[in-house]
C-alpha cells in the first residue's frame, strides 16, 4: 500500500502561484511514476501531469504547458505541481496518483493508489 496526502491547495487570484505537493509513505516511493490529476464540479476527472520514477521524463495536459511544472524529489518521498499563472479554468480539486507501471498513462484507471485531493480555487 502506498498513502498520499496533499497540501498546498488554497484560494488564489488569476495570475497568482501555487505549490502543490504530495507526500507519500508505505512502499518504496522511487518505484513508482507519479501523476496529477484534478476534477471540476461537474466534470470528469482529468490528467494534468506526470514524471517518471526517476524524474527524467515528464508530460503534460496541453491546456497546462508553460504554466506547470510537476517535480519530484525521491529522498523526501514527494511530488510537487508548481503551478504558475493560474487561471479561473484551473479551478478544481487536484489529485496526485502513484502507477507501479513505467509506461507513460493519461489514464485514471492505470494509477494504482490516489490521495484525497486538496481544492485550489482561481478567482478573476
Amino acid at each position: 500500500q502506498v498513502q498520499l496526502v496533499e497540501s498546498g491547495g488554497g484560494l488564489v487570484q488569476a495570475g497568482d502561484s501555487l505549490r502543490l505537493s504530495c507526500v507519500a509513505s508505505g512502499r518504496t516511493f522511487s518505484n513508482y511514476a507519479m501523476g496529477w490529476f484534478r476534477q471540476a464540479p461537474g466534470k470528469e476527472r482529468e490528467f494534468v501531469a506526470r514524471i517518471s520514477q526517476n524524474g527524467g521524463r515528464t508530460y503534460y495536459l496541453d491546456f497546462v504547458k508553460g504554466r506547470f511544472t510537476i517535480s519530484r524529489d525521491n529522498a523526501k518521498n514527494t511530488v510537487y505541481l508548481q503551478m504558475n499563472s493560474l487561471k479561473p479554468e484551473d479551478t478544481a480539486v487536484y489529485y496526485c496518483a502513484a502507477d507501479s507501471a513505467s509506461s507513460y498513462s493519461s489514464n485514471s484507471r492505470s494509477y494504482d493508489y490516489w490521495g484525497q485531493g486538496t481544492q485550489v480555487t482561481v478567482s478573476s
